[in-house]
């Protein structure tokens, strides 16, 4: 019989998406910093599987100026031109543009709000959302949460922030928590 105390959710498959849930999804997370990081890639993730980006993490950081928001945002067209011959990055103009302004966007979030946290926070006043998801159950991909925050952030100039790529980012930062009930890192939360 299976050790209860190291059941994980469901969906991670190999290394890369195990240790990914082990340690980061679903954690909430304070800093900007990894905020910011975690928005970009969702960002690039819109359409794809995350395993793809996940897994061209490092090469984002390394053609994306270690992912840091002011630089990005000072970006121009010809580093579009570059990052479309970056190696190992997904390479869309569409979405290369949308993290530029983005950048943007999230510099402006925070220099109104402290903080992109804090205005994250201004969402969820009465702290994360911990969803009761079952072995069985189906894990959403949209809510009310993210439908708002969706809006508040197309509303502001945002590029791909769908209700349900919002979804996976507030996931991903702990702001919802969607782990299974009995997975090891809901005792640790």
């Amino acid at each position: 019989m299976p050790n209860p105390e190291h059941h994980r959710c469901r969906w991670p498959q190999g290394g890369l998406m195990v240790a990914y849930h082990d340690n980061e999804w679903g954690r909430p997370c304070h800093d900007d910093v990894k905020l910011y990081e975690m928005f970009f890639l969702e960002g690039f993730q819109a359409g794809l599987s995350w395993y793809i980006v996940l897994s061209k993490r490092e090469a984002f950081r390394r053609a994306f100026s270690g992912l840091d928001a002011a630089k990005i945002a000072a970006y121009g067209e010809s580093d579009v031109e570059r990052l479309l011959t970056a190696d190992g990055i997904i390479k869309n103009r569409l979405k290369i543009n949308g993290a530029i302004t983005n950048a943007r966007i999230f510099l402006a979030i925070q220099a109104e709000f402290v903080s992109f946290d804090r205005y994250l926070l201004s969402f969820i006043p009465n702290g994360p959302v911990v969803n009761d998801i079952g072995a069985d159950t189906p894990f959403p991909v949209s809510s009310p949460l993210s439908d708002a925050l969706s809006a508040d952030l197309r509303k502001r100039g945002m590029k791909f922030v769908g209700t349900v790529t919002i979804y996976s980012f507030l996931e991903s930062v702990g702001v919802i928590i969607d782990h299974e009930r009995d997975c090891f890192v809901m005792r640790e939360i």
